[in-house]
């Protein structure tokens, strides 16, 4: 059981939840466990585990579906989708196309919209195999993934990764290029601050691929840390004024090491005067 907030912290909390800012919801990426200290922080929503979520059980479900439906907040976003392969050597996309019907299902009934594929296992290229082969078996993968998502009215969410954790798709540049060659309307990308930094891309891919940019992922790029200060990185200022002249307006999650007890009302302090 999670631990409950200080009574100073969810004093604090409270003072910074005006809902959302400059049409900008702020969540948090956290298991299912720390949901209620996701509500009692003044975020917006909560961004779960998608794998985790299908791995309930039927009454772990229902259990946590009811929490999500008695609180004042949804799992509006959903990450981590998947583990099986959909790249490489004896690939089979019938028993994953089974999976995401199920775990879109329980995502929509959380109250989700964008389902994010980072999922490094699942596209990560095998040695030797042809990048040109794996481009085109995540296309394939993600033409029927649109499909599905379609139905239960989700949009998915390609991101892009840093090397050490992804060898293919390590830019928001080669996310948009995936975008456009799937070319479904339920596909889109997400960018990562902290992908975005660590691989060193220019912010400006935020103005290029503003059309299809569904989500955002955030944490200090120095230690991948809850954000707090507007000094920690020199590029926090750039990135913020980008997403408000292309009036960016989605969710931003918070994606890195903290407490709700420590950071959450720093962090939400953070964000909003950034964004104001």
């Amino acid at each position: 059981m999670a631990r409950g907030l200080s009574r100073r912290a969810v004093l604090l909390s409270a003072v910074a939840a005006f809902g959302k800012t400059a049409g900008i919801e702020l969540g948090v990426c956290e298991n299912a466990n720390h949901f209620a200290l996701a509500e009692q922080s003044g975020f917006d929503y909560f961004e779960a585990s998608g794998s985790a979520i299908a791995a309930m059980s039927e009454a772990e479900f229902a259990s946590f579906r009811d929490q999500v439906n008695a609180s004042r907040i949804r799992c509006m976003r959903v990450n981590r989708l998947m583990r099986t392969k959909v790249v490489g050597q004896d690939v089979n996309l019938e028993p994953v196309m089974a999976y995401l019907d199920s775990t879109f299902e329980r995502c929509r009934s959380l109250g989700c919209r964008v389902v994010v594929w980072g999922s490094s296992s699942s596209r990560q290229v095998p040695d030797g195999f042809s990048r040109d082969a794996a481009w085109g078996q995540m296309k394939a993968f993600l033409s029927r993934a649109g499909d599905i998502a379609k139905a239960k009215q989700l949009v998915i969410g390609i991101e892009p990764l840093r090397k050490q954790e992804s060898n293919i798709i390590n830019s928001g540049a080669e996310a948009l290029r995936l975008v456009e060659d799937v070319h479904h309307p339920q596909v889109q990308m997400i960018i990562d601050y902290y992908h975005l930094r660590v691989e060193k891309e220019d912010p400006e891919i935020v103005r290029t691929a503003k059309d299809h940019i569904v989500h955002l992922h955030f944490a200090n790029p120095n230690g991948r840390r809850w954000p707090k200060s507007a000094d920690e990185d020199t590029e926090y200022r750039r990135f913020f004024d980008i997403l408000k002249q292309v009036r960016y307006e989605g969710g931003l999650s918070i994606e890195g090491t903290g407490t709700f007890e420590n950071d959450a009302a720093q962090s939400l302090s953070f964000f909003r005067s950034e964004l104001a």
